[in-house]
């Protein structure tokens, strides 16, 4: 039985749970010479379901494992949503919103990450209460998974509620998010936070370029209540700062960065394949960083085949060192 298969095994008896209170249609375009105040003509373009957690459960189904995507849709926008990810397996159960329409996040694929985001549907507190009722099904040993930004009509408190909501039950909780929406849920224990480099400088206003100087700023956020601190860092790799307090990291494997959206979110779900495996942060974080950079290296989220190969390439390196 190879490990891919004891993946899958290992989590027939667990189940995770994705909340993406923003949920998108991600519209990737490319362009020659893009110009201001001009027409500018698309040479391609793309069309996805997106909102980190949405690209958390599509990473996670990609490997095989089970998983709920929730959260918010509303108009036309929110019916493709829903036919998209159905259309690639995931199993949903988004609330239907009546005001508004799901977002259209414009990104131009070769313009160093230059995006357009929307704003989103009207969530009212009826839906978001529905969405409690949602979350009294998780038992002790679920894992539920809060990621991305959320829309101007919720409290900035959002996260933080629901972690007091659901806190002391069992479930672990993995939360990736900015600033204010990250640190109010420390006092929680999330399972996993996963900032990267400029995120974790900008909690404590400072700039971090290299794993070195993210180790102690990891240690910082770890004192102030996450179990584990997992940093992206694009083309330098990653770090973890561990449950037990041992520090990993890994520069970042070799590739053609092809998009690197949702590279941090398949990272979330690499490591959380890899840590329900056999519970070992080392095996975990290796998961994590080479579903990053799966994903990095190709045009949509990482199968499982090219998550494998870069895992691979990963340990062939540490065997020859």
């Amino acid at each position: 039985m190879n490990m891919w298969t004891c993946l899958q095994d290992s989590w027939r008896q667990i189940m995770i749970y994705t909340v993406t209170f923003n949920p998108s249609l991600d519209y990737i375009v490319s362009m020659h010479n893009f110009a201001m105040g001009r027409t500018n003509r698309t040479t391609g373009e793309r069309l996805f379901p997106g909102g980190k957690g949405i690209n958390v459960s599509i990473v996670l189904c990609n490997l095989g494992i089970e998983n709920t995507a929730l959260g918010f849709v509303a108009g036309f926008t929110g019916e493709k949503i829903e036919r998209e990810t159905a259309a690639m397996g995931l199993r949903t159960d988004f609330i239907r919103v009546d005001n508004g329409f799901s977002r259209i996040n414009v990104k131009l694929k070769d313009y160093d990450g230059t995006e357009i985001n929307g704003m989103g549907p009207d969530i009212t507190e009826n839906c978001v209460e529905q969405l409690y009722g949602q979350l009294d099904q998780l038992r002790a040993g679920d894992v539920l998974v809060l990621a991305g930004s959320i829309p101007k009509c919720l409290p900035d408190s959002i996260y933080s509620d629901i972690l007091r909501r659901f806190f002391g039950r069992g479930i672990l909780f993995v939360v990736d998010a900015t600033r204010e929406l990250l640190v109010n849920v420390l006092q929680y224990r999330p399972f996993l936070v996963k900032p990267n480099n400029h995120e974790l400088g900008e909690i404590f206003g400072v700039e971090l370029r290299t794993r070195q100087e993210v180790i102690p700023y990891a240690r910082k956020l770890q004192e102030m209540g996450a179990e584990n601190v997992l940093v992206s860092m694009s083309g330098q790799g990653a770090v973890l700062m561990d449950a037990a307090g041992d520090v990993h990291e890994l520069p970042a494997p070799e590739g053609t960065l092809v998009n690197a959206v949702g590279a941090g979110d398949s990272m979330v779900a690499g490591f959380l394949a890899g840590w329900m495996q056999n519970e070992d942060y080392g095996h975990a974080f290796r998961m994590g960083i080479s579903a990053g950079s799966a994903s990095a290296f190709s045009e949509f989220l990482a199968t499982r085949e090219e998550v494998e190969a870069v895992y691979e390439g990963i340990m062939h390196e540490k065997a020859e060192r």
